[in-house]
């Protein structure tokens, strides 16, 4: 299985801090499938009717993952955990940006389960991974086109440096269609019992494969 680990900083500031892990071999990144793509306007469209009167604070996965943050020392109004930065724009524009069918389905499972989620190219991580909380050494080219500067923040590095997070993924590791192996984090609630952090875990897996083809391979960090 593929090498990743939980700071004990991390641990000590999150009790029951966990993360889904999965890694994907010998996939196929096109367009999403008309099976699930005729199906995704009625999906985005129903969450923006539930999104009309209800506060974002008031969706628990969008508040446990503030709580998250500020224990971190990060600002949730200022960086955003990603799934409420999704939430916020179904409500405003009715559905996210269409990229490919890797980053569609990521985000996705991100507004069906409400917690971050990052996808990675394999081949462009070196050595093991760790999530642990940046210092002012720590930051990359993010995919919304800024510098992201990773002190306070939640983050996921390897040998060359700081590349994913759940508010927004570095250039370095995207997911484009000439991907053949990518590694997916799911950024779990702490107040998720370990063995349903597992089902949905196998089941994000399952999904992305029969989507994707190739074989995964998932495990539970916490």
């Amino acid at each position: 299985m593929f090498q990743l680990s939980v700071s004990e900083e991390l641990e000590q500031r999150v009790p029951g801090f966990k993360v889904g892990c999965i890694r994907y071999n010998h996939i196929v990144i096109s367009e999403m499938p008309p099976l699930i793509s005729g199906r995704l306007p009625l999906f985005y469209k129903n969450i923006q009717l539930s999104l009309e009167n209800r506060p974002f604070a008031d969706i628990p996965g969008v508040r446990e993952w503030r709580a998250i943050f500020k224990r971190c020392g990060t600002d949730p109004s200022r960086y955003r955990p990603s799934q409420e930065a999704l939430l916020r724009k179904i409500k405003r524009d009715g559905a996210p940006h269409r990229i490919h069918s890797a980053v569609d389905l990521n985000n996705f499972f991100s507004v069906q389960h409400s917690i971050p989620f990052g996808i990675y190219d394999l081949n462009q991580i070196h050595g093991p991974v760790q999530i642990t909380i940046g210092s002012d050494d720590d930051q990359y080219d993010g995919l919304n086109g800024r510098v992201m500067h990773m002190d306070y923040k939640i983050l996921s590095k390897d040998s060359k440096g700081a590349f994913g997070s759940p508010i927004v993924d570095s250039q370095r590791t995207c997911v484009t269609e000439r991907t053949t192996d990518a590694l997916q984090i799911a950024y779990l609630r702490p107040s998720m019992p370990e063995d349903e952090a597992k089902k949905l875990t196998a089941r994000v897996a399952d999904m992305f494969t029969q989507i994707h083809g190739g074989e995964n391979t998932w495990s539970v960090i916490c």
